[in-house]
């Protein structure tokens, strides 16, 4: 077993297991764990022993919470604007290595799996959730955006969910990421270690898969709500979505306006465009566009106030700046499409 702290490694019955080990982090990735883990990925992916890669978190609460976006804020405030462009350029070059990666690639989702957590598991081919499993892109509370290839994944979920979803950051039920594609499996968690087992014996993946994964019992709430979803978000302005949600009195309608207008308004422009511009995109061009508004939130306000509110003084009272959707201009969110000429994110292999 390799142990570089955070990351732990083995290869063992023709599996190379990666734990991500950051319990008390909730498994939130550090800039030298996307390296490691990059590097592991390039090692296995020429070695004949190992036919697949099984990815998992430490601890009983998490399989990842994200990037470690707090690094980010502490090296903006510090100057080092060369670490806001290094974390950010290497997560998602290894996103983008991880979605055409030769070798099976399995994530065991068993419990929180949000933002950079996503990135180093929905762009796999075998994303397996648990019941505990709670899955999120919830970068508009915090001044951000939905990136690690959301722009490709949110797409993919039927009709309007995938705006709704990253617009509002709802969060997922294991029933709920199945639906929308963003899990491919579903494994009851009293089975997690004997599968985990079977794996470790040399037993076939698909053959495991099949004698351990079911359906779930019940529908969740995306499925039960993906009519009204669409019928809100569906509308061909970001304007149009929230005034058709403030004239709906249904609970669903209420609750959701209440989350949008707690967001920050410039994230949910942003958003909106995004994932309207991203769907003729192929992946790379979409990654492309991912570190293009990555750099722009870092350099504006609202990316380090939301991370003020929510991780450092927790107050969870962010002042956005503009504070409302009317006071942006078409010429605001312009400036985060804006290219970054030689600094463009660009991929030495193909991917």
């Amino acid at each position: 077993m390799t142990n570089t702290n955070d990351l732990l490694s083995k290869v063992q019955g023709g599996i190379g297991w990666i734990t991500l080990n950051r319990p008390k982090a909730l498994n939130a990735l550090s800039l030298d764990m996307i390296r490691n883990l990059t590097q592991l990925l390039k090692e296995w992916e020429t070695n004949s022993s190992v036919n697949a890669i099984v990815i998992q978190g430490a601890g009983d609460k998490a399989f990842c919470a994200g990037g470690d976006v707090r690094a980010v804020y502490d090296a903006k405030k510090s100057g080092d604007l060369e670490t806001c462009d290094a974390f950010f350029r290497e997560e998602y070059t290894l996103n983008a290595h991880i979605h055409s990666y030769p070798k099976p690639y399995v994530a065991l989702l068993d419990g929180i799996a949000m933002g950079g957590g996503l990135g180093v598991s929905v762009n796999g081919s075998h994303r397996i959730v648990t019941e505990r499993a709670l899955l999120a892109m919830p970068e508009t509370g915090i001044g951000f955006f939905p990136d690690v290839g959301a722009t490709t994944f949110l797409n993919n979920v039927p009709g309007a969910v995938g705006l709704y979803l990253g617009l509002s950051g709802t969060h997922l039920k294991a029933e709920d990421a199945l639906w929308a594609g963003l899990a491919t499996h579903f494994l009851s968690s009293t089975c997690l270690s004997s599968f985990k087992k079977d794996l470790e014996q040399g037993k076939p993946l698909e053959d495991t898969l099949t004698a351990y994964c079911r359906e779930p019992q019940e529908k969740g709430f995306l499925e039960h709500h993906s009519d009204v979803i669409d019928m809100h978000f569906s509308k061909s302005s970001l304007k149009e979505i929230i005034e058709s949600l403030a004239t709906d009195p249904s609970p669903f309608a209420q609750n959701t306006y209440n989350t949008l207008t707690s967001k920050s308004p410039t994230s949910l422009a942003v958003v909106f465009r995004q994932l309207k511009e991203g769907k003729t995109l192929s992946f790379l061009a979409r990654m492309k566009l991912e570190f293009r508004l990555s750099q722009h939130f870092v350099k504006g306000h609202d990316f380090m106030e939301g991370i003020r509110a929510v991780l450092v003084d927790k107050d969870r009272l962010p002042r956005w700046k503009p504070p409302r959707l009317q006071d942006l201009s078409d010429r605001d969110i312009d400036t985060y499409f804006a290219q970054l000429n030689e600094r463009e994110l660009e991929f030495g292999r193909p991917a």
